[in-house]
C-alpha cells in the first residue's frame, strides 16, 4: 500500500481508535497518545504484512492501552484533572468533557473500578464486540479465562440496585430532578425535591474553603447547591451501594460523590464523598 494511501486507511479509523483508547484510560490526552503511537508503530511496517488493518490497529490500541493501565496500578496512579486540559492532536479544554458527554459518564467512572484486564475485556467485547477468541492473545489468557473477565467485569458494570423496581423508579426520579435543578440553578426546583429539615454533609476536601461541611434546612442547603452548580455539570447517575446517586467525574475518575437518603419523594440528607478511602469502599454500577 502507498503510504499515502495507508495514511488515509489509518485516519479513517483514527476516530475508532481514539474512542477505544478512552474508553480504556478515561482521558482525551492518554488516548491521543496511544493513537498517535498506534500510526508510529504503523508507520514502521511494511504494509504487506498486515493482512487485517483494523484487526491489526485494535490490537495494537489494545495493548497499549493494557500497558498503560497495568503501569498506573503499579504506581497507584491516578491521571491529574489538569489532564481535562491537557494538549495534544485534536484535543482542546472541554475535549475530555466532549467525549465524556458522548461514552457516558457514568460508564467511564464504573469501568474504572475494574482491574486492567477485566476493563479491556469488558470494552473490547462489550463495547466493540471482538470475539474472544481474538481477544485473549492480546490479554495473554485462553478464550474461556477471557470470557470469564468479561463477565466478571460485566456483573460490576450492571450490579442490581439493592431496593425494590418501584422504590428504585422513584428515588431515581428524585435525585435526577435534584441534578437538573442543580445545573440550572434553579433554587425553587432544588426546595421542590429537599425535605425542609434537609441535612447536607461533605468531606472537607469536597468543599471551598470556609465553607461548613454539615448544613441543616432546605433554604441553606439549596443556596449551597447553587453556588457549587459548576460541579453539577460534570456529575453523572449512578448505583452508589445500590442506591440512585451522583458521581463528578475528572479523567475518567471519581472526584466527588454523592450519596442520598429518600424518603416519600423529597431528600432527607446527602453526602459528598471525596476522601480518598471513602470512596474506595463505594460501589459504583450503571443505573438500571
Amino acid at each position: 500500500m502507498h503510504p499515502d494511501a495507508l495514511a488515509h486507511a489509518f485516519e479513517q479509523r483514527r476516530h475508532r481508535l481514539r474512542g477505544l483508547a478512552y474508553r480504556m484510560l478515561g482521558t482525551a490526552a492518554e488516548a491521543d497518545d496511544v493513537v498517535q503511537e498506534a500510526w508510529l508503530r504503523l508507520d514502521r511496517v511494511a504494509a504487506g504484512e498486515i493482512g487485517d488493518l483494523d484487526g491489526w490497529l485494535t490490537t495494537v490500541v489494545s495493548r497499549i492501552c493494557l500497558d498503560l493501565l497495568r503501569a498506573r496500578g503499579r504506581r497507584g496512579e491516578t491521571p491529574e484533572v489538569d489532564d481535562v486540559r491537557a494538549t495534544g492532536p485534536g484535543a482542546d479544554p472541554e475535549d475530555d468533557a466532549l467525549l465524556a458527554d458522548e461514552v457516558g459518564r457514568a460508564l467511564l467512572v464504573v469501568l474504572d473500578a475494574l482491574g486492567p484486564a477485566e476493563r479491556v475485556a469488558f470494552v473490547l467485547h462489550d463495547l466493540f464486540a471482538v470475539p474472544f477468541a481474538e481477544l485473549a492473545p492480546m490479554l495473554g489468557r485462553t478464550p474461556a479465562t477471557t470470557k470469564k473477565l468479561a463477565s466478571r467485569a460485566r456483573l460490576r458494570v450492571h450490579a442490581p440496585a439493592r431496593i425494590a423496581t418501584t422504590e428504585l423508579a422513584a428515588q431515581h426520579a428524585v435525585v435526577a430532578a435534584f441534578l437538573k435543578a442543580a445545573r440550572e440553578g434553579d433554587l425553587a426546583g432544588l426546595l421542590a425535591v429537599l425535605a425542609p429539615d434537609v441535612v447536607r454533609s461533605a468531606d472537607p476536601a469536597a468543599l471551598p474553603p470556609g465553607m461548613a461541611a454539615l448544613v441543616r434546612g432546605a433554604a441553606a442547603v439549596a443556596e449551597g447547591t447553587i453556588v457549587l452548580r459548576q460541579r453539577s455539570r460534570e456529575a453523572a447517575l449512578v448505583l452508589v451501594d445500590g442506591r440512585p446517586g451522583l458521581v463528578v467525574v475528572r479523567a475518567g475518575r471519581p472526584l466527588f460523590v454523592v450519596t442520598f437518603v429518600v424518603r416519600a419523594g423529597r431528600i432527607d440528607a446527602y453526602d459528598v464523598v471525596a476522601d480518598p478511602h471513602r470512596l474506595a469502599g463505594l460501589a459504583l454500577a450503571l443505573l438500571p
